[in-house]
């Protein structure tokens, strides 16, 4: 859009706003920090957290989230599965888009259609759906290519924009991030969900103003939030974002960190919530090409053997990372999902001992006796003490032999790289928004072989033929024979070493005392939710 543009839609988007009803006494602005900003404001371009924590502010899916995850009515009120392969999902009506248009089953089909597109990172979450058909106005089937058994669980993930907006805006597919494209919906957006987008400055801030007209400020049985503004600063500096919630200058740290934690338990009108995370911490490594973009070793890919790959494995002293970088904030794990979500399998999260002798022994055997050179990729603001746990683990690999140079970089430049397979071996940390197997199997281990949502974060291109017979049956099967799919993939995962898992994330908030918001699992938080006192 031309700058006369973007002025015009500026200035309608303020009149809509000062029509809207107010908002309800004693609401008030919160101001809110984390380390890392989102890189785009397009709803279906990049699955990442930091994107999908301010965009949930902004539009609505089909089927919502509670702040304790379980699923409820968003922007349909009701969904059956009327066949085994045929969702009927009943609208919401009187609902409109922050800039005035009205919300209908036309912009169901296109979103859906949108998050099908190529340059989408959403994929995973519609790869089952065949066609999307509007029966009226108010109301649409899905038909899914099998059946699928958690298809509400995926549609919680898929936020609904305006089809009108979108085509005057040029922004009927996704904004391809690989590229760096630029487009409208890097910066404007324009949903139906609780607050609206009011200003965006990259890297600087963002504002969210309520939107009064949206339907779950009148919902019974929903904890009614009053939030009137969200100012959102990103601040990377850890000392800096625990200083300006000290001062007063923030109300809310998203990502405290773990050695500010006891101070700032004692400090006066802050506290701090804590809860585990659905989010696991693991190694990747490029097992595909025949020879390693950054390393010193020629014509052979050290990570294709699984000698390698366990010696790695058994080098990582999981418990020095729990006590001294994690400071106990951590749940050191051998499988790659926690047990929050459906599928998981306490039998099968064992990890290989730590032992470096026998690392040692490994890549000896293997044919590096004298160890190798490689460079380990790495965010420095994304997860907790990311950085640190890489400069951790790289100390512990040289010390047996795998000369190990971290590149540590903000989340934006780190995800772009990782994104081309632009990497040999990397850090990533991975939530679970379905809360089921499927999500994880399906992402991060099955082969990419062009089907949507297949291996869409398997970056270091892992493929084996029985893994991706397990996800396929995953897919389509239900009750006990899926969870034997399950339950052997998972076995597969720990005797191949695909990756080299961490720990579980542990996640505090930090605000000041007059701030109550439901501290949610996923590490999102739900300002429709919250009250400010």
């Amino acid at each position: 859009m031309r700058g006369w543009g973007r002025a015009a839609a500026a200035a309608m988007a303020g009149l809509f706003l000062v029509l809207l009803p107010p908002a309800p006494a004693g609401a008030q602005t919160v101001r809110w920090a984390a380390a890392g900003d989102p890189n785009t404001m397009d709803p279906h371009s990049q699955n990442v957290g930091t994107v999908t924590m301010m965009l949930q502010q902004i539009y609505d899916p089909l089927i919502q989230r509670n702040a304790d995850l379980s699923l409820r009515p968003g922007l349909a009120t009701a969904w059956e599965q009327v066949q085994p392969t045929r969702w009927r999902f009943t609208l919401r009506q009187g609902v409109r888009f922050h800039e005035g248009e009205p919300f209908t089953a036309e912009d169901v089909v296109f979103s859906i259609l949108r998050a099908q597109q190529p340059t989408s990172n959403f994929n995973i979450y519609v790869d089952s759906i065949e066609r999307v058909e509007k029966l009226d106005d108010h109301t649409v089937e899905i038909v899914t290519k099998v059946a699928d058994p958690i298809l509400p669980n995926k549609l919680a993930s898929v936020f609904v924009m305006s089809k009108s907006w979108a085509e005057r805006n040029n922004a009927a597919r996704p904004q391809n991030t690989r590229a760096r494209e630029e487009m409208a919906t890097v910066r404007q957006a324009n949903g139906t969900g609780a607050f609206r987008l009011a200003q965006r400055e990259p890297d600087v801030r963002t504002v969210l103003r309520r939107n009064a007209g949206w339907y779950g400020w009148t919902e019974p049985g929903v904890q009614q939030g009053n939030v009137a503004e969200l100012v959102f600063r990103p601040i990377s500096s850890d000392a800096t974002r625990v200083a300006a919630l000290l001062s007063g200058e923030v109300d809310f740290v998203l990502d405290p960190p773990l050695q500010d934690l006891n101070r700032l338990r004692g400090a006066p009108n802050i506290r701090v919530l804590e809860g585990p995370e659905v989010r696991s911490i693991f190694i990747a490594m490029d097992v595909f090409r025949d020879e390693l973009l950054y390393s010193d070793v020629r014509g052979r890919n050290p990570f294709k053997d699984l000698r390698v790959r366990q010696a790695l494995y058994h080098a990582i002293d999981i418990q020095a990372i729990h006590r001294t970088t994690m400071r106990g904030f951590s749940v050191p794990t051998g499988t790659f999902f926690p047990p929050q979500v459906n599928g998981y399998s306490e039998a099968e999260d064992v990890r290989l001992p730590f032992d470096p002798n026998r690392a040692r022994a490994l890549l000896a055997e293997a044919g590096y006796p004298n160890g190798f050179g490689v460079t380990l990729d790495c965010p420095n603001n994304r997860y907790i003490n990311d950085e640190q746990i890489c400069q951790a683990i790289a100390a512990m690999w040289t010390r047996v032999g795998v000369r190990t140079q971290v590149k540590a970089q903000p989340l934006a430049p780190f995800f772009a790289q990782i994104q081309r397979d632009d990497t040999s071996i990397y850090l990533l940390g991975w939530g679970v928004p379905t809360l089921d197997a499927l999500y994880s199997f399906q992402s991060l281990l099955a082969t990419r072989n062009g089907a949507q949502g297949d291996g869409i974060w398997n970056y270091g291109r892992y493929s084996n033929p029985r893994m991706d017979e397990l996800v396929e049956r995953m897919k389509t099967q239900s009750g006990e024979a899926r969870m034997a799919a399950i339950r052997e993939a998972l076995r597969l995962y720990r005797e191949d070493v695909p990756h080299i898992p961490l720990h579980h994330q542990m996640i505090p908030w930090a605000m000041r005392q007059n701030i109550n918001i439901p501290h949610a699992a996923n590490n999102q938080p739900y300002w429709r939710y919250a009250r400010v006192d």
